[in-house]
């Protein structure tokens, strides 16, 4: 029976990576809060000590805070704050999103408790899904036939209108993500699901009527003139005035405005919130682009009134709200503000300003929830699942096939160990259907081993010798396992590609499980039968009962 020494060398180099890259899986994760500097002006030491003033004050001790190494100078400083458990980490969200402001992000995290010399070999623990973390998941759905000058109910819809389609849905989850990033999210997902439908899940979140509300909206701005031609009590009596509308201000008094737009808010290119001179909430507002039209009516129209109309779309509804009306003092530039807001109200016009118009409006088709509590007995049931079938299956193994169980039962081990090591290394997503897709695999893994200790037994029945028993088992079975893996294999590739969601982290898993099996079970069992069956003389050997 021979087996190349060749191979025994490649067996034990990939355990022992396999070892490495799947160590990081048993040191868990700290509860933390990560900090990044939005103003790339901020020094980093200003961040650090701004961070420690905050969490002295709110008497919060953290475990450690660390400033980590960012993709450049331009992405501004990265702080990672570790918490002793989850109450201190929303606690100290909190606390550090009211003492920073808008100049950082501050979102909930889970900090690996991987030692530096396995990260510095790049090992790193599987990232969770929802589903184990607790968050929510949206699935959204983008209404093209919303989008303005875009013929898309047609019949026959040619190349230009599905570029369009294209182009509407990368816009749609580009601003989705600056929005996400907006909340403050670490790790969220946003990706495009199918023809019109995007996935947004936000790993921590629990609020979700604010997710909702953010995410859902297509937000701009209008500036208009006041009409000061015609008699608002003219409209009031329903006569109705071309090129002119009625609007209701916050405190209920009509006001009749031009339909001519000075201003869009696609000119809009930065947000935030401030105050005025009397410490009234406002919103300071940037443009960019071409604004010479502005400019010139703004100087045609010191003093009269422009107003500021907020345009929101949600769940294809639309609606329009009058937010300031302030009388032009003076040649607007580049920056002003608009005053008249709320402190809520300026946070979130702020907020939707910076991170951009969706291009189409969007409506939320599917909603989940997973708490906190919940992902972690997802977690402690999954774990459990694995354990309590690698036990049974290891048992099984060892009474029926005796030692060789046992040698089946080390590969299977093996198996589980490359499985873990492959997904941590390939930065994969371990959800709830994964874990069943790693219970699935190992059942698989012993199916293998079945078919060759069964040919085993057929070819001592035919009256071979045990060392040629041996040898054929695993030859003529190899054929049988290829072929069964292979078809598995194919389904798995198929249900990656058209599946999303729960179905893709089942197939990554079980792809990833049916390769490490291909190995294990045929070279990794092989292996472990010659090194115990192999250096000696064997009369008869008894496999199994």
């Amino acid at each position: 029976m021979l087996f190349p020494r060749w191979k025994y060398y490649v067996l034990v180099f990939a355990l022992l990576l396999g070892s490495i890259y799947a160590l990081p899986n048993l040191y868990g994760e700290d509860p933390a809060v990560q900090i990044k500097v939005l103003n790339v002006q901020k020094k980093d030491t200003d961040v650090l000590a701004e961070i420690n003033t905050a969490l002295e004050a709110a008497q919060i001790q953290p475990k450690a805070i660390i400033k980590e190494v960012s993709g450049g100078e331009e992405d501004g400083a990265l702080v990672l704050v570790r918490l002793k458990n989850a109450a201190d980490q929303l606690k100290t969200q909190d606390v550090l999103k009211h003492a920073l402001g808008e100049s950082y992000s501050v979102a909930l995290n889970l900090a690996p408790l991987t030692p530096a010399w396995l990260e510095a070999l790049g090992a790193k623990p599987m990232k969770l899904g929802l589903d184990l973390r607790g968050g929510v998941h949206f699935l959204m759905e983008v209404d093209f036939e919303s989008m303005s000058g875009a013929p898309l109910a047609n019949e026959k819809i040619d190349d230009t209108l599905r570029v369009m389609r294209n182009e509407t849905m990368e816009q749609t989850i580009s601003t989705l993500r600056k929005r996400v990033n907006e909340l403050g999210v670490a790790e969220a997902i946003v990706q495009r699901q199918g023809l019109n439908r995007v996935v947004v899940q936000l790993p921590g979140i629990q609020d979700t009527a604010y997710a909702r509300d953010i995410l859902g909206k297509t937000a701009t701005l209008k500036f208009l003139l006041q009409d000061r031609e015609h008699d608002i009590q003219t409209v009031l009596n329903g006569r109705l005035i071309p090129g002119s509308k009625l609007y209701i201000d916050k405190d209920g008094m009509p006001v009749l405005l031009q339909e001519k737009l000075i201003l869009s808010g696609e000119s809009v290119t930065g947000a935030s919130t401030g105050q005025d001179r009397d410490g009234r909430p406002a919103v300071n507002i940037r443009l960019g682009g071409d604004i010479s039209e502005f400019v010139k009516a703004t100087r045609e129209n010191i003093g009269r009134r422009m107003a500021v109309v907020y345009v929101e779309v949600q769940d294809h509804k639309v609606k329009e709200s009058l937010i300031s009306l302030a009388t032009i003092q003076s040649v607007l530039g580049n920056q002003f503000q608009i005053t008249g807001v709320s402190t809520q109200e300026s946070k979130n016009l702020a907020l939707l300003l910076r991170a951009g118009a969706l291009p189409a409006a969007i409506s939320i088709v599917e909603e989940r929830i997973v708490g906190p509590s919940m992902g972690q007995d997802n977690i402690r049931m999954g774990m459990t699942s694995v354990v309590v079938g690698l036990g049974l299956v290891m048992l099984f193994m060892a009474l029926y096939y005796s030692m060789f169980g046992i040698l089946a039962d080390i590969a299977l081990v093996v198996n589980l160990i490359l499985l873990l090591a492959i997904m941590s290394l390939i930065g994969a997503t371990l959800t709830l259907p994964g874990i069943a897709g790693i219970v699935l695999t190992l059942g698989m893994a012993v199916d293998a081993n079945v078919l060759i200790f069964e040919r085993i037994r057929e070819e001592l029945r035919l009256g071979l010798s045990a060392q040629a028993s041996i040898q054929r088992g695993f030859e003529y079975a190899f054929s049988t396992i290829i072929d069964s893996n292979l078809t598995t294999l194919i389904v798995g590739i198929i249900l990656f590609t058209m599946g999303s969601g729960p179905i893709k982290g089942f197939a990554v898993t079980l792809c990833i499980g049916i390769l490490t099996t291909l190995l294990t079970a045929t070279m990794g069992s092989r292996a472990l039968v010659h090194l115990f069956y192999g250096g000696r003389t064997l009369k008869r050997v008894r496999v199994g009962i």
